[in-house]
């Protein structure tokens, strides 16, 4: 068990989390629906009611996939998270009026209105996976930042009061955007709007398996069809272009170099990913197909594993094989790599153990999962039990 074998293991885990959290944006996108899907009162509720039991698994495997980069890419962490941390408050503050917005729609003394709540789900809906798909999307076009590593040795001899004084600030954004600058390129932009539109397709499949009622399921089958459509035409579009670009490659002595169609390279070297990402995109696309033509009500668990393996997929093509996984675009040089980003070797190699009781926390989500949707959600259940 080698040090490099860690670094791979860790960015296995945590592109897996990131992959999760991309089929988990379901609720997201339901929500960003909630009127078309739901159109009258009482069918808003139940698509606000059917998210509502799911929405907590939504923001844990956020801040999961936020610790674990954390633990096991620290120079990551400080670099995104602190530098681009408008992009990030953005994000977080969305999810924050999202949880607000279920508990306190129908409160008494609610004085904005459920409909002031249920607007912020839909911008929660609307702008969480976009600018989510936004970040994820840096991994390969890169962002604005430096770093200066030596800073964590750095002191200087402050002349006013005679003392040491220390610098350890290594990463810092090279303009005044500190994020949002990466939503000015048109390939970010466009995949976001492509994990946008994912999103979308997904909570409709999920409501549609979901929420007993025909009218929701009547109109959920309509609206997937202009949900998925979008979606397939930017993803198609993005893969392409990822696959043409030059891409960002780290040689024997650690430089970072551009290399032609270099996540092509990646997908060619390791063909076992290729294979499963082909298997993924085809999952994804078989579950809205069945959805439409065979009327089918479980399109969102071919669907959402298809997309569990294809962001696993990409994510892994993004750091393995010698790339780096997060690009500067001011110096090359600082790029980040899974050797020159990730924690000692002590601390992987005690999280490589206690990683081990993860599969105990996926079983109970399954098993918590299984219970909540013993029953289909219907009109009965928001009228007599406990309801957002």
């Amino acid at each position: 068990m080698t040090y490099e074998f860690l670094q791979h293991y860790w960015w296995f885990i945590v592109s897996l989390l990131g992959a999760l959290l991309v089929f988990l944006l379901f609720v997201q996108g339901a929500n960003s629906c909630l009127r078309s899907l739901g159109w009258t009162e009482e069918g808003k509720r139940l698509v606000i009611n059917s998210t509502g039991r799911k929405w907590e698994f939504t923001f844990t495997t956020l801040v999961t996939f936020g610790g674990a980069f954390f633990a096991s890419f620290p120079l990551f962490y400080s670099t995104s998270f602190g530098g681009a941390y408008w992009l990030w408050m953005i994000i977080l503050f969305t999810f924050v009026l999202q949880a607000v917005s279920y508990e306190f729609q129908n409160k008494l003394g609610n004085f904005l209105g459920p409909r002031t709540f249920q607007f912020f789900l839909i911008l929660n809906g609307l702008l969480g996976p976009l600018l989510l798909g936004g970040a994820v999307a840096t991994f390969f076009e890169g962002s604005n930042f430096l770093i200066a590593k030596d800073n964590l040795v750095s002191s200087q001899l402050s002349t006013l009061n005679s003392q040491l004084e220390i610098t350890p600030v290594i990463s810092s954004w090279a303009n005044a955007s500190h994020g949002l600058d990466a939503l000015l390129n048109p390939w970010v932009l466009i995949f976001g709007l492509a994990v946008m539109f994912l999103a979308r397709t997904l909570g409709i499949l999920y409501v549609i398996n979901n929420v007993d009622d025909e009218d929701i399921r009547s109109r959920g089958s309509v609206r997937l069809i202009g949900a998925a459509v979008p979606f397939v035409i930017l993803f198609v579009t993005y893969l392409v272009h990822l696959l043409l670009m030059d891409g960002y490659a780290v040689d024997a002595n650690g430089t970072i170099v551009m290399e032609p169609n270099k996540y092509l390279h990646n997908l060619l070297d390791m063909w076992y990913i290729l294979i499963l990402l082909l298997i993924g995109v085809v999952l994804v696309l078989w579950g809205i197909a069945a959805t439409i033509w065979k009327n089918s009500n479980q399109g969102i668990w071919y669907s959402g594993v298809g997309t569990v393996i294809t962001v696993l997929c990409l994510l892994l093509v993004a750091g393995w094989n010698n790339t780096a996984y997060y690009p500067s675009t001011a110096d090359l040089q600082s790029s980040l790599t899974l050797a020159n980003s990730c924690s000692s070797e002590f601390t992987l190699r005690t999280m490589f153990y206690v990683s081990f009781f993860v599969p105990f926390v996926l079983a109970y989500i399954v098993y918590a999962w299984r219970a909540i949707d013993k029953k289909k959600l219907d009109k009965e259940e928001i009228r007599n039990d406990h309801a957002y």
